[in-house]
């Protein structure tokens, strides 16, 4: 990099923080035509690029240049591009392998939008070649990969920003129901609830064609190698987003091979939301157990006996035992949201309302200047990609850092073993480890399939 263009870029990037969204955000003045722009704005490039991966390339082009996008879709691809093009007046460069775009110098940072089990292997290796990192949530398809991303975080001092976008976005519902907590509103926290919905079972998939426009095997990477599935005719409808009855190519979250379900899907922004308001996030729980639960499959030893369904529980009720004794359910009945009861009083939140008389009493008795603004560490930020960029600024990890993430979607990875193996789990939090239970402790790492191996 140019002594020059070291200097443009703090210019801009101390733009960001200084003069919030005025200046930067004007789309008419300061989106670039190219990448060479007065402010020399930090050059992106996305990986994966189905549903999230637009939604967050779309909203970084007020901050950033996206110089290259990679899906192993060829339709999904060249759909993308065009979108780009005409976003930012510049063709991006297509590859369907990401590696191509780890070994251009030129890109500072790349957004990571894969399914789940390509988070951890594409993370790792974009820290190595210098590239900060935003990663969808959930971050990691075990425990032991989120031990492994913070090990490199820390060896090579990149920024990364986990995509739990509740932290900065929805209209600071979230922050404000944080902030209500740590001003004692609802006195001493003794229960939360995070609703999170299920999801419905699947018929049996059979084997299909790949689609021509579809590397199956790329897609697959490190996952175990299957025949490619699909119904011969897909359901129109969506359940937290997700195709339903589709094939494993869609519907990823569905497949513990692939994803962890609603436990990891909206778990990781509901417990995260929950842990952060409990002080929780540094820390972990004692033991989580499942109360009821459904598998749409039978297991045996932890493991699905069948592949030609979606294998991931479709509802449940989990009971975390928190530090400071308060208890957690993670429910699928009910409101998608969190319910927050203490001594005092209760109140919920979501991304479309925060309601309860503790809210209510905000008119006569408001928070305190600046208590939203004490949670969040400093001024809210435009976006959750304008943090990420203020961090990359700083060299500081921005408000979704990967250890605090890491700590909440561990109670979810929990979840999930212990409905598979059905039984409680003790945690030692320290340690990171189940307690007295091989088998379940066999289930905190995978090993990536052969020639998918993490590249070190």
């Amino acid at each position: 990099m140019s002594v020059n263009r070291k200097a443009s870029r703090r210019s801009f990037l101390q733009g960001v923080t200084a003069a919030g969204t005025a200046a930067v955000l004007s789309s008419s003045v300061n989106r670039a035509v190219g990448y060479q722009s007065p402010n020399d704005r930090p050059v992106f490039a996305t990986i994966g690029l189905r549903n999230q991966g637009w939604e967050i390339t779309s909203k970084s082009f007020r901050f950033a240049d996206f110089a290259a996008l990679a899906d192993v879709d060829s339709n999904v691809l060249a759909a993308n591009v065009e979108k780009t093009e005409k976003a930012q007046k510049k063709k991006p460069d297509a590859y369907k392998d990401y590696r191509k775009i780890l070994d251009r110098k030129d890109i500072d940072a790349v957004m990571i939008a894969t399914p789940d089990h390509w988070h951890t292997k594409i993370a790792v290796e974009a820290m190595y070649a210098g590239k900060d990192v935003y990663c969808e949530k959930p971050l990691t398809l075990t425990i032991a990969e989120g031990k492994l991303i913070e090990k490199v975080v820390k060896e090579t001092g990149r920024v990364f920003q986990v995509g739990t976008m509740q932290r900065t976005e929805s209209d600071q519902r979230f922050l404000q129901a944080i902030a209500l907590i740590k001003n004692g509103r609802i006195g001493t926290v003794k229960k939360v609830t995070c609703g999170i919905n299920g999801m419905e079972a699947s018929p049996v998939i059979p084997v299909a064609p790949v689609p021509q426009e579809l590397d199956w095997e790329f897609w697959l990477g490190p996952a175990p190698k299957v025949d490619y599935r699909s119904l011969p005719e897909m359901r129109v409808g969506y359940g937290g987003g997700v195709p339903l009855f589709s094939n494993c190519h869609y519907a990823f979250r569905n497949w513990h091979e692939y994803s962890g379900g609603k436990l990891t899907d909206w778990g990781a922004h509901h417990v995260d939301i929950a842990c952060w308001a409990l002080g929780a996030t540094a820390t972990g729980p004692s033991m989580v157990t499942p109360l009821s639960f459904k598998l749409p499959v039978d297991y045996k030893d932890g493991h699905p006996l069948v592949q030609d369904q979606y294998n991931a529980a479709t509802n449940f009720e989990i009971k975390v035992d928190m530090p400071n004794n308060v208890e957690m359910i993670i429910t699928s009945e009910g409101d998608n949201g969190i319910l927050f009861e203490g001594t005092e009083g209760r109140f919920f939140v979501n991304r479309g309302k925060i309601a309860g008389k503790p809210v209510e009493d905000l008119k006569d008795k408001p928070l305190p200047e600046g208590a939203i603004e004490e949670v969040y560490g400093g001024k809210v930020s435009a976006n959750h990609t304008a943090n990420f960029i203020e961090g990359i600024k700083a060299r500081k990890q921005p408000i979704s850092d990967v250890w605090s993430h890491n700590r909440m979607l561990e109670i979810c990875h929990l979840s999930n073993i212990a409905m598979r193996l059905n039984r409680a789990l003790k945690w030692d939090p320290t340690k990171r480890e189940i307690i007295g239970d091989d088998q379940a402790n066999s289930f905190l790492a995978r090993e990536n399939r052969k020639g998918f191996e993490i590249n070190m």
